[in-house]
């Protein structure tokens, strides 16, 4: 109730600016105290300092440094999406609403997925995850 109350306050383009909305519920005991093996700090370091190149490389000749920072023209050449993924999101915007802002944050994060798995061309799986990290515009919208 508490929780619903204040995103309520929290108006859309205030939302639209902030590029993940991530929540985290309580976890239990046992799976605190699970002993599972998961990827190092170091290996995932890793990963983000490639792509960050990869974003470098990419971005250098306009001045820019991360995919944060590109622009409509930027997000045209460096965003492009193959028919499923033109399909996915058509479907996600339009069934949620979302704002031109949202779109090109949504761009922006799946850009950032692909570049972390190494892929040079942004999929369906990686455009899925970016939708995934804007659940307050589905719980608002």
């Amino acid at each position: 109730m508490m929780t619903q109350r204040y995103r309520s306050r929290l108006s859309g383009p205030l939302l639209d600016r902030i590029d993940l909305h991530i929540e985290a519920p309580r976890v239990a005991h046992k799976d605190l105290a699970a002993t599972c093996s998961a990827e190092s700090s170091a290996a995932i370091r890793a990963r983000v300092e490639a792509a960050r190149q990869i974003q470098r490389r990419r971005l250098e000749p306009f001045g820019l440094h991360t995919n944060s920072q590109m622009q409509a023209r930027h997000l045209k050449q460096f965003c492009r999406l193959d028919a499923e993924g033109e399909k996915l999101l058509e479907m996600v915007v339009d069934r949620l609403g979302m704002s031109a802002r949202s779109y090109s944050r949504i761009l922006k994060v799946a850009r950032t997925i692909a570049d972390l798995t190494g892929e040079e061309n942004i999929r369906q799986l990686h455009l899925a995850e970016a939708v995934q990290y804007r659940g307050l515009d589905r719980k608002l919208g």
